[in-house]
């Protein structure tokens, strides 16, 4: 098993992330054709709709629900000397590692405030007054698309998902659930192009499992 995989991670997520880069450089306007569905000619009608604006607004309290309810419970296992869900300080660490490095160091820090590229809504093919840059491909124009921080955000469940000892599946498939949602709901408001939510994606997934192999080496191993 462990054969098929690179750092922990399969083969073909690593392929799959070269192939999908390689057609939003080389076709970007597939980032237009898939803006362009959420858009009316006019406006973008889902910005700000009850379904668009719970999933751009419900990323943040879940984060924190998770981060300070695991971090409750390493306070108490470590007091009472118990292990409720297996919290121990490796697992702080892991969570510590996924959350600030993928979403926060990588996405938000080195792409988002430094990449310029312009959201949908901000270019001129959707009412703004931006030129559309491809992915991948930095531009000056002040912009924050690329990549998409709140679909980052929302992937990065997956980390605690990978924690599970029962059911893993069940909750690593609920967490790439919402975060496609996620994603989709930020597309639909014209706030990112499909390639900026699938660039997060893979940043998360690949991160998330290469922090989990240096954490837990004993448990990704087998």
């Amino acid at each position: 098993m462990m054969k098929n995989k690179f750092l922990n991670v399969q083969l073909y997520i690593w392929l799959a992330f070269v192939v999908l880069s390689l057609i939003f450089i080389f076709i970007p306007q597939v980032d237009i054709y898939v803006s362009n569905l959420f858009y009316n000619g006019e406006t973008f009608p889902a910005n700000q709709t009850f379904l668009e604006e719970f999933f751009y607004r419900s990323v943040q309290p879940l984060i924190l629900v998770f981060s300070i309810s695991s971090l409750i419970i390493f306070i108490y296992n470590t007091i009472s000397k118990k292990n409720i869900l297996n919290i121990n300080a490796k697992v702080i660490l892991y969570l510590l590692l996924v959350l600030g490095i993928a979403p926060g160091l990588i996405v938000n820090v080195i792409l988002k405030d430094n990449w310029g590229r312009p959201r949908p809504a901000q270019t001129i093919e959707f009412g703004g007054t931006m030129n559309f840059t491809p992915a991948y491909i930095p531009s000056k124009q002040d912009g924050y698309s690329f990549s998409s921080g709140h679909a980052a955000a929302a992937f990065s469940i997956m980390g605690f998902a990978l924690l599970a000892k029962r059911r893993r599946k069940l909750w690593m498939s609920l967490a790439l659930t919402y975060g496609t949602l996620v994603g989709i709901a930020r597309m639909a408001a014209g706030g990112h192009f499909l390639s900026d939510v699938i660039t997060s994606f893979f940043i998360v997934y690949i991160f998330t499992h290469i922090f989990y192999k240096l954490i837990f080496k004993e448990e990704s191993d087998a």
